[in-house]
């Protein structure tokens, strides 16, 4: 039989045709970050058959057998630095035949190749030149620190450029990985084992080239690295990832002798970049004055100070600097975007929004491309006209808003005026931007309960309706207002609907019972929805009531989409917008619209129809558009205790801006405090209701995609049926034009909104960036949180209509691409073996790794598949800050609390080694919490924390702390307290004991180590992507 090992597959950096840019297989290929046929690096010919070679024998010497395809060493250009010159560029593939798509078919049997046996001595070289390296001068230097490999007697002593701080690391072009165990079938192994506590020091690197391999005649020029020789299996339409880890398999083994390990302290630490920031810029003010600067990361605290600019709390960018042309950013690909979060919280000591009332008139627009005034736009003639900074129109300004100019030609009032002087400020709008140009009513919440027997038998009504009482106190309401503008509705349901009328006038509130859930209608209007002060006393008389009133059910089935239909149909009547707050627990099998039947496959996984796992089924779609169209926000509590199918009940929750919930097999007594807390936040968000989002720039690039918990009806509006603080937009910026190092590049992002006081208003944040002819400048300035945010955005979007491989495929391609065009255009001279990273960028690949490795992207049948709708979902609608805690979690040291500062510890990488028997460490990634102790962990810390003699006392089964009066535990639950109060989803705390089996759930967020489902480590990961880098300049 066949062994595929993992390192020796062919170079799979190349572009494939079709999944250029994250579309459907022949949608036209944009340029970019995924895959241009005409970018500067490109690919073999698809559909030229490879040569075999026995399994097992050299590669052969000589000229190739005929057929073969190869590519020459042909030298590699990128394009010289001077502007306006073509790059040269090597010939595309063929345009994508419309026969069929062009991808590979994903099978783990679909290509085996040649594994290589490395000698022991090339991977302790390997480790000797990472421990030669002075890779942890992190500092923000501004001359590149240079590195020495060994057998190079001097570093390159040439002109250097001016280029940002970089990283330099020296990887042998020679390491290779030793031969798969024997037991392991295609590379993977035969029983997906646990990572072994000692990592093997196995690392795979690239293979030499072979130089007796000819060109070919008659065949295209090709990127200049040679396909290496294998027995390969069905034959591929392009390229192959030789992802290290063996997706979609378990742990690759490594086996061979125990080599040298690789010290992991020498490669670039997440940790010490964030620790770094917080030292440089924490607790500082952040003046938002000067275009193009980069903010603090997003985990440095500081105040901001708007002056101009958005707060990065509003908007952050890929990079702060853009090139100038669409070449530049096709040979740098990186992807140009911005993370909008349009209604951020912002801390009690920064300042709120201001809000600009100009009366009757409304904002002051543009009269061409209809942008907002603000602080870019240009007055002129003595200040009775402006000019446009987004479209360069001259408009004149209204008498009312005239001001005189001073001798710098800046309006006397600019200081006084928000719309002047401030990168964020919400406008009063007029009744010209309301439906049907009449004032909207204020928003109205409905909660929608499933009655069925499972959750009548749990618990879960009784516990719903007992919170509501006391929870409709604090619907949220304006600064200004003493009480809250929102009205409240019930509905129960099980198979059949119970609307409720709780009129204030009412003794007893009223049950109408709606059975025709195939046209569903709404059987009263007035007391459906009331002001919940002058109803308290019917409101409350219910909520007593509905757990009596099904107490005897034996109703199991339920219905769902008819109840999303009833709550809108609600308020469309009342003509408001609002939020439904759903709370089901099972598969909707009731006849009714919206049905389900039960489609989770596993023999999908890995196949290219697992794409459907995350697609759909039924009418929900349609739906979801009715829901945003009429300002319905649907908001999904699931209880589930089997599939539900998230990826169809969560898309309504997801298109109309809502928040999805998910407690797997609820138990009440140790769930309730997380579900609890999670309505109590939801319910008392500050948020916009009925909400469209448009994004403008100035000349010279254009907003051309949206990944977002957004509905799109065109290609400029964003819709949303609501947004809150924790939603956030990504948005993607081409070039149409050359842009303008003077003037740079300008975003103006617009929300036009009701208030929870029924008040329409337009939300403005506005931000300059830099633009350069130099691509140092680019990555000088790039963000590497909200480049992830992006790429992980985009993947989860592209997963609906690929095969999860090829996105794969594209996140490694990219990954290699960015940091090659660095070596190659921005970096000082250097070997071959040196992996060099841009400053700005030293981190991505773990990250990068990371998002390769989550659950959404790994099909493995232990993981269900409502668990990675449900992230995917989450991701989706995610900031940068949320992002970036998911993908690379908190990992904190508690045996080293200082109980005598206020000082939370700092963190440590994700990585196994960094725990220790005597310690006990607390885990965070935003939607988990894990409290893990190792064996021999002080008796005191297990005394202070859990009030328990020893180790062996400690309960697993706790999901809180008990609340003990001593120093340790107040510490420790304050810190708690702090980490939960950033984070939309409450995490329920779970105690994990070293060598016990809960223990491989936390495992799997020790993201540095190989994944417990497959997935390199990062150390292997960084040696594949420095292989890919080499490949692609050699």
């Amino acid at each position: 039989m066949s062994q595929q090992g993992y390192v020796a597959a062919p170079p799979y950096s190349q572009s494939q045709p079709g999944i250029g840019r994250f579309g459907p297989p022949n949608s036209s290929i944009h340029y970019g970050h995924y895959g241009d046929p005409n970018s500067s690096y490109s690919t073999p010919q698809p559909g030229v058959s490879k040569s075999a070679v026995p399994f097992g024998s050299p590669p052969p010497v000589g000229p190739p057998p005929p057929g073969a395809h190869q590519f020459s060493q042909t030298s590699f250009q990128n394009g010289s630095g001077t502007p306006g010159q073509q790059p040269h560029r090597f010939q595309g593939p063929p345009p994508p035949s419309n026969t069929g798509p062009s991808y590979p078919p994903y099978s783990q049997q679909s290509q085996t190749a040649f594994p290589n046996t490395a000698s022991a001595s090339s991977t302790a070289q390997l480790a000797d030149q990472f421990s030669s390296m002075q890779i942890n001068s992190y500092g923000p230097a501004t001359a590149p620190s240079s590195c020495v490999s060994p057998g190079n007697p001097a570093a390159f002593q040439g002109p250097r450029l001016p280029s940002p701080t970089q990283q330099q690391m020296g990887l042998p072009p020679g390491a290779q990985l030793p031969p798969p165990p024997a037991n392991s079938v295609n590379g993977l192994c035969a029983q997906p084992a646990l990572p072994p506590v000692a990592r093997q020091g196995g690392i795979p690197g690239p293979v030499p080239p072979n130089p007796s391999l000819q060109q070919l005649p008659g065949q295209p020029p090709g990127p200049g690295y040679h396909p290496q020789q294998a027995n390969y299996g069905p034959q591929m339409a392009a390229s192959q990832l030789s992802y290290p880890g063996a997706f979609p398999g378990g742990p690759a083994q490594l086996s061979g002798p125990q080599q040298k390990k690789l010290d992991p302290d020498s490669i670039p630490s997440p940790i010490q970049v964030i620790e770094n920031d917080k030292a440089a810029r924490g607790g500082q003010v952040y003046a938002t004055n000067t275009r193009g600067q980069v903010p603090p990361l997003v985990t440095t605290n500081c105040v901001i100070q708007d002056q101009g600019h958005a707060s990065p709390r509003y908007i952050r960018c890929t990079s702060y600097c853009f090139p100038v042309t669409s070449d530049m950013a096709k040979q740098a690909r990186i992807p140009l975007a911005a993370v909008i979060q349009p209604f951020a919280a912002v801390p009690p000591n920064e300042t709120p929004l201001y809000l600009v009332n100009h009366g009757e008139t409304g904002p002051i627009r543009c009269n061409r491309c209809k942008a907002y005034m603000c602080p870019f736009m240009q007055f002129i003639e003595g200040g009775r006209r402006y000019q446009c900074a987004f479209c360069n129109c001259i408009n004149d300004v209204p008498p009312f808003f005239f001001q005189h100019l001073d001798h710098m030609g800046r309006r006397i009032d600019h200081y006084e005026r928000p719309e002047l002087s401030l990168g964020s400020y919400e406008y009063v709008a007029t009744s010209d931007y309301c439906r049907d140009k009449k004032p909207p009513n204020p928003p109205a919440f409905i909660f929608m309960i499933d009655v069925s027997y499972r959750n009548i038998k749990s618990g879960l009504v009784k516990l719903i309706c007992d919170e509501l009482k006391t929870l409709l106190d604090k619907l949220p309401r304006e600064e200004q207002e003493e009480s809250s503008a929102i009205r409240v509705g019930f509905v129960t349901y099980n198979k059949v609907l119970h609307f409720f009328n709780v009129k204030s006038s009412l003794a007893q509130p009223q049950m109408m019972v709606v059975t025709d859930v195939a046209e569903v209608f709404v059987p009263l209007l007035d007391g459906f929805l009331v002001d919940f002060e002058e109803s308290r006393s019917v409101v409350t008389n219910l909520l007593d009531q509905i757990p009596e009133l099904f107490a005897d059910t034996n109703e199991s089935e339920t219905i769902f989409a008819p109840v999303i239909q009833a709550g809108m149909e609600a308020l469309k009547a009342a003509e408001r917008a609002g939020r439904l707050f759903i709370f089901h627990s099972s598969l909707p099998t009731a006849e009714a619209p919206g049905k389900l039947k039960n489609r989770d496959d596993k023999k999908l996984l890995n196949t290219d129809k697992e794409k459907t796992l995350f697609q759909p089924q039924g009418n929900y779609e349609a739906l979801a558009k009715n829901c945003v169209a009429n300002g319905c926000c649907v908001n999904l509590f699931l209880f589930p205790n089997q599939y539900v199918d998230v990826a169809s009940m969560g898309l309504v929750t997801m298109y109309t801006g809502g928040t999805l919930y998910k407690y797997n097999n609820f138990q009440l007594d140790a769930d309730s405090p997380q579900f609890l807390s999670d309505l109590r936040k939801d319910v008392q968000k500050k948020m916009g209701f009925d909400a469209t989002m448009r994004v403008r720039t100035s000349t010279g690039f254009r907003a051309t995609d949206f990944f977002g918990a957004i509905y799109m009806n065109n290609t400029t509006d964003v819709e949303m049926a609501a947004v809150d603080c924790d939603k956030a937009v990504t948005v993607e910026f081409k070039h149409d034009d050359k842009l303008n190092e003077d003037t740079g590049a300008l975003i103006q992002c617009a929300v036009l909104y009701t208030s929870m006081s029924g008040q329409r208003r337009i939300r403005i944040h506005n931000i300059g960036l830099n633009c350069s002819s130099q691509l140092a400048d680019v990555y000088r300035t790039c963000e590497t949180d909200a480049l992830i945010n992006f790429f992980a955005k985009s993947a989860f979007k592209a997963i609906l209509s690929q095969p999860l491989k090829a996105v794969r495929d594209i996140l490694m391609n990219q990954t290699a691409h960015m940091l090659a065009c660095y070596k190659k255009n921005c970096a000082s001279p250097a070997a071959v073996s040196q992996l060099i990273l841009p400053d700005t960028m030293k981190v991505l690949p773990v990250y990068m790794n990371c998002l390769l490795k989550s659950c959404v992207l790994v099909g493995r049948p232990e993981i269900p598949t409502d668990e990675r709708a449900f992230h995917r979902q989450l991701v989706m609608a995610m900031g940068v800050a949320d992002t970036q805690l998911f993908f690379y979690p908190l990992l904190l040291p508690l045996h080293s609390l200082d109980l005598k500062s206020d000082a939370v510890p700092a963190a440590v990488r994700c990585s196994e080694e960094r725990l220790s028997e005597g310690g006990a460490f607390l885990l965070a990634n935003g939607l988990s919490m894990f409290l893990w102790l190792g064996a021999s962990v002080s008796p005191e810390l297990i005394q202070g924390l859990f009030n328990v003699p020893s180790f062996a006392h400690i309960s697993t089964e706790a999901t809180s702390l008990p609340d003990l009066n001593n120093p340790f535990s107040k510490k420790l639950k304050h810190i708690l307290e702090q980490i939960q109060s950033q984070k939309p989803h409450t995490m329920k705390l779970m105690v994990v004991k070293q060598r016990e089996q809960p223990e491989m759930l936390f495992r799997q967020f020790l993201v540095e180590d190989k994944g417990i489902y497959g997935g390199a480590s990062y150390v292997d990961f960084l040696v594949c992507i420095h292989k890919e880098i080499s490949q692609l300049l050699s």
